[in-house]
């Protein structure tokens, strides 16, 4: 079975992808000042989004942790990780801030990150069936 195929692929992206929140909204909280100074970003954007991913990253858990992925929700997640990745790059090209080079590396993983988990996480919904079996392939 590859690994695409298995029943557990899209609760492991969700996994994935509450991880990556967690530790990026964690980072934003904890290092906050150096961050802004850094990336020159401002420091209430950096706590802002650090606590929404956060939060986000306990709703993926909840999701992940499913016998059955909500599907519904899942699929507001794609849309919101393709969403997260338009902003970040709008952030960076509408030059309201003064980001440095490390800032646009910082944004720019992001946005990467997102647009790859959101692409799994479609793949992952477009092989499963509302009652949880497996699509045929």
């Amino acid at each position: 079975m590859s690994v695409l195929a298995s029943p557990r692929f899209l609760p492991g992206v969700m996994w994935a992808d509450a991880a990556s929140c967690a530790a990026t909204g964690a980072l934003q909280l904890a290092f906050t000042g150096a961050l802004a100074r850094l990336t020159g970003l401002p420091a209430p954007l950096l706590m802002g989004t650090g606590v929404l991913l956060l939060a986000y990253a306990a709703a993926a858990v909840f999701m992940a942790s499913r016998r059955t992925p909500p599907r519904t929700l899942i699929g507001l997640v794609v849309a919101g990780n393709f969403g997260w990745a338009v902003a970040c790059v709008a952030l960076l090209m509408s030059g309201v801030f003064a980001v440095t080079a490390l800032g646009t590396a910082w944004v720019l993983a992001q946005a990467l990150c997102v647009v790859v988990l959101a692409e799994l996480q479609w793949t992952g919904l477009r092989r499963t069936r509302s009652g949880g079996a497996m699509a045929a392939a």
